[in-house]
């Protein structure tokens, strides 16, 4: 590139950000690897630094990082520019009794997006005394986990412009508005005591032991105030302040004014990305994608949505549906949406 490519723009924010928002999802310590005399100056909050014990860069950043961690540790490449929590989390996991774990592509592997252990340190120091920098060349020398990936879309690295063009026009056919994929959304909708509340409590829970990350969303159609009159954060809106946010160790919350009804996909974009699913309670004439609740207890002789216009029923009733669930399949509902993820983003 000609430049630092950790500063590099793309989709919104830069790559470095834009990793550490993926790695923030998974990791409780986190730290960049730079060579030593290097500028720690753009490091993201939270992270640890760690300069390399000699020249070699990348070998010699994982040996140094090796070391500073004394445990295994999941290596990402700066440049990555659709690292995604799902698949490091496929990686992670492949990590048992072996020293490495890392994914292969048509028989390419790829080091910089995987899992090394202590036990590579002593072969590794041994290549770099010898000015041996290739990293596949350790796989010789150690306990090795393959993990098979279909498509190397997702180790896509920005070496070039040509290859920064490449990634944008991805990001646009793949309906990504930043460099991490924006969530699927779908809502559920159904008439008043249908049962939409207790629908996502069952749901939520099956989608989260699929391993997904799951955000929610609850319409209000009526004003409300989460803000408790006479509090200091109360006064600061008081005071005339058009939006204001309370923090604490365990949860924020984020307050503001509206001059007008905010867009659903415009919140879900805003407030849920590097989320996997966001589901809805209500919010029938924005939802994207909608699965009914049509419960015989409700009441109700019809359902809500006009025929074709649900992506599913979750009913106790004869509907004509292709996709049809009854009140207690959750799970498989979950994995029904699962299936669909890519479409489910496309709002």
């Amino acid at each position: 590139m000609g430049f630092d490519k950790r500063t590099q723009r793309f989709g919104g924010t830069t790559l470095l950000e834009r990793n550490a928002a993926v790695l923030r999802q998974v990791f409780p310590r986190l730290a960049i690897s730079l060579r030593a005399g290097a500028s720690a100056g753009l490091v993201p909050a939270g992270f640890e630094v760690v300069y390399d014990e000699s020249p070699g860069a990348p070998l010699a950043g994982i040996v140094s990082a090796l070391a500073h961690f004394g445990e295994p540790i999941f290596v990402l490449a700066g440049d990555m520019a659709f690292a995604e929590r799902a698949a490091v989390k496929e990686v992670v996991e492949a990590f048992a009794d072996v020293d490495v774990a890392l994914p292969v592509v048509g028989g390419h592997y790829e080091p910089l997006h995987a899992v090394y252990g202590p036990g590579c340190m002593a072969p590794m120091r041994a290549m770099l005394a010898r000015d041996d920098h290739t990293i596949p060349h350790l796989y010789r020398q150690v306990r090795l986990a393959e993990v098979p990936f279909a498509s190397a879309a997702l180790f896509f690295n920005l070496n070039t412009p040509a290859d920064l063009e490449e990634a944008n026009r991805r990001l646009e056919s793949e309906g990504r508005t930043s460099g991490v994929r924006r969530p699927a959304l779908v809502c559920a909708v159904g008439k008043s005591g249908s049962g939409k509340t207790t629908l996502l409590e069952a749901l939520i829970p099956e989608l989260r032991d699929l391993g997904l990350r799951v955000g929610a969303v609850k319409h209000d159609a009526h004003q409300f105030d989460i803000d408790v009159p006479g509090k200091d954060s109360w006064r600061l809106g008081q005071a005339g302040a058009e939006a204001y946010l309370v923090d604490s160790p365990a949860r924020l919350a984020f307050i503001s004014r509206l001059a007008e009804p905010a867009r659903l996909a415009d919140l879900v974009v805003r407030f849920f990305a590097g989320f996997d699913i966001v589901v809805v309670e209500g919010h029938k004439l924005q939802a994207p994608y909608k699965v009914e609740i049509f419960r015989r207890a409700a009441g109700h002789d019809r359902p809500l949505c006009a025929p074709g216009e649900a992506l599913a029923m979750v009913t106790d009733l004869e509907v004509e549906h292709e996709n049809v669930f009854a009140l207690d399949e959750a799970a498989r509902l979950a994995r029904f949406l699962a299936e669909r993820l890519d479409q489910l983003r496309r709002y």
